[in-house]
């Protein structure tokens, strides 16, 4: 991936990519936990908790089969007007559904309407950050100076543990202030609003910005294409295919370690959901220190390199994984964790650089979205299902197996991918 001087200057380039990304994953933290607590009492009809804990899920889930759509809406954008524009009409139609589903009606007060409202604003949701992703990653590789390109492309990666930390401590201050009553009336809408301020900080910053240097030649060479999302599917499909699956170990991973993790940790171990999410705050900075390790070491080394290794790390977590859950004390489930978080990292820290080099830059923006959100159909949106299904079915040690699997995909994929990965 050649590209030419960067025109912005690299703080404005790393915080816009960055604060995109964290309302990306706040936004999914707060709506799974909400989707646990909240959403089954207030927006769906009264009856069998069961299946209105079911319905709630589904809902969750409803994103990540829409963000494929996002992707070839906004990648077409992207990759032809700019990754500047895109990226803020990204922003702001994820911003906006999110906060909207913190101003909506009960069932009690409207009926079916509320949860048609809810589907709609989830499904906005999915399809806001299915543009997201791809153009914050873009924008910080593209403006990246040789040989820093991984370097960049961690930042937007640092969107993850630092949104799951602002949601989960959001919810923590939440429980510790206010009484079910107040939290099931009115408090549970507070992170949800909240993200408005996020979405303006992040409005500004992107606006102020120049188009990427690499999108910029390609205006001036005439290089864009009419319909990126068909020149994708008919001459990039082996590479859309196999990015998608580099991709699988981090989302397989991220979502056992902490949507899994804590329902059979509350469920299953004993812990309580506050004493539980401590020790998930705890494990997440592992993550922080293995994307910036992964980073360093895939502009030494390589990114197909990098990614190999983290690939036969999340092989060798997945089989350790259900003795340390299963230790029978906090320092067990705490490495477990910390160890998940870890190797999470070290897969996720080069995976933006890696999606985006292997496209031209005239496909870019919709190529690298489209691998990222459909490995996130693949390897997320049921994995929590699947996982609590293998561990009751036929023990903990399957969901560990389950991991190895994913871990075997993204290494076998970066093997594929040898002639398109760059150092």
């Amino acid at each position: 991936m050649q590209t030419p001087k960067p025109s912005n200057s690299p703080f404005r380039v790393l915080f816009a990519s960055l604060i995109g990304t964290t309302i990306e994953f706040f936004d999914f933290y707060i709506y799974a936990t909400a989707a646990v607590l909240v959403f089954p009492i207030l927006f769906f009809p009264q009856g069998d908790p069961t299946i209105a804990a079911l319905q709630s899920l589904a809902t969750f889930a409803l994103a990540f089969f829409a963000r494929p759509i996002g992707s070839a809406l906004f990648g077409h954008y992207g990759d032809r007007i700019g990754r500047k524009a895109t990226l803020v009409a990204a922003l702001m139609t994820m911003g906006i559904s999110t906060v909207v589903i913190g101003l909506l009606p009960t069932y009690e007060s409207i009926g079916i309407t509320a949860t048609v409202l809810l589907c709609l604003c989830r499904i906005g949701q999915g399809i806001g950050l299915g543009g997201e992703w791809g153009g914050a990653v873009l924008l910080a590789t593209e403006n990246a100076p040789e040989g820093k390109r991984a370097w960049y492309g961690m930042f937007p990666q640092f969107g993850a543990p630092i949104g799951f930390i602002c949601s989960t401590g959001v919810f923590l201050l939440l429980t510790h202030n206010l009484s079910d009553a107040d939290f099931l009336s009115w408090g549970w809408r507070i992170p949800f609003v909240a993200s408005a301020l996020l979405v303006i900080v992040g409005l500004y910053v992107r606006l102020s910005l120049e188009e990427t240097p690499a999108f910029q030649q390609a205006i001036d060479t005439d290089k864009r294409v009419r319909v990126p999302m068909v020149t994708v599917l008919t001459q990039h499909m082996r590479v859309t295919i196999l990015g998608a699956f580099l991709a699988i170990a981090a989302f397989a991973v991220f979502y056992i370690t902490t949507v899994f993790s804590l329902g059979w940790g509350t469920s299953k171990l004993g812990y309580t959901r506050e004493d539980f999410l401590i020790l998930q705050l705890y494990a997440v900075f592992a993550f922080i220190i293995t994307i910036w390790v992964s980073a360093l070491i895939a502009d030494k080394i390589g990114r197909r390199a990098m990614l190999m290794m983290s690939g036969l790390a999340v092989m060798v977590f997945g089989v350790g994984f259900a003795p340390m859950l299963n230790s029978g004390s906090s320092l067990g489930v705490l490495i477990a964790l910390s160890l998940g978080f870890g190797v999470m990292g070290l897969t996720y820290g080069s995976l933006g650089t890696a999606l985006a080099e292997i496209f031209p830059t005239e496909v870019r923006y919709t190529g690298a979205s489209l691998s990222f959100n459909v490995a996130g159909i693949i390897g997320a949106s049921l994995t929590p299902a699947i996982a609590s299904w293998l561990a009751t079915s036929y023990g903990l040690s399957f969901v560990g197996y389950y991991i190895s699997i994913a871990g075997v995909l993204t290494l076998l994929a970066a093997f594929a991918l040898s002639k398109s990965l760059g150092k």
